[in-house]
């Protein structure tokens, strides 16, 4: 049986916080959610600095990634993410209201693994929001935690 990774979710959005949070729950996900307001909280829960320091170590099971994002916007925190051996693995789906060609293309270029735009339905995006923690969260097979069995120091 796969360990239990958390899912991060890097959303400033309440409504849209509060709607994938409820969404995630429906579907009894046994992983925590762990939820960043902007780009620079979700790299320091990555690198395990600030506020995350003291977090358990390895890598979330996905990270379910907003593109406009404060402090750190969505496509800086993808590059990061993909450009570093450490996380490079670390899956990770735009999730994103952005309807732009230029993002998904960009997106894409920067190794992330699934391009999603947001429902504007209720129902839609709530049942998007299900699939997506499902296949993630749980169907979906990632390599072993690379920091913790490689020692790698990520800060």
């Amino acid at each position: 049986m796969a360990d239990l990774r958390p899912i991060l979710l890097v959303e400033d959005n309440l409504k849209d916080i509060e709607l994938t949070l409820a969404a995630l729950a429906k579907c009894q996900l046994a992983n925590d959610i762990v939820v960043a307001r902007d780009g620079a909280e979700a790299l320091d829960y990555l690198y395990c600095r600030g506020q995350h320091k003291a977090r358990p170590p390895g890598d979330p099971a996905v990270v379910l990634l907003d593109l406009k994002l404060p402090k750190v916007d969505g496509l800086e925190v993808l590059a990061k993410i993909k450009s570093d051996g450490a996380t490079r693995s670390v899956p990770v789906v735009m999730l994103t209201s952005s309807r732009e060609e230029s993002d998904l293309v960009r997106s894409y270029e920067l190794g992330v693994n699934a391009f999603v735009v947001k429902p504007v339905d209720f129902n839609a995006f709530f049942e998007a929001i299900q699939d997506l923690g499902m296949f993630w969260g749980v169907l979906n097979e990632t390599p072993p935690r690379m920091a913790a069995v490689s020692g790698i120091d990520r800060k």
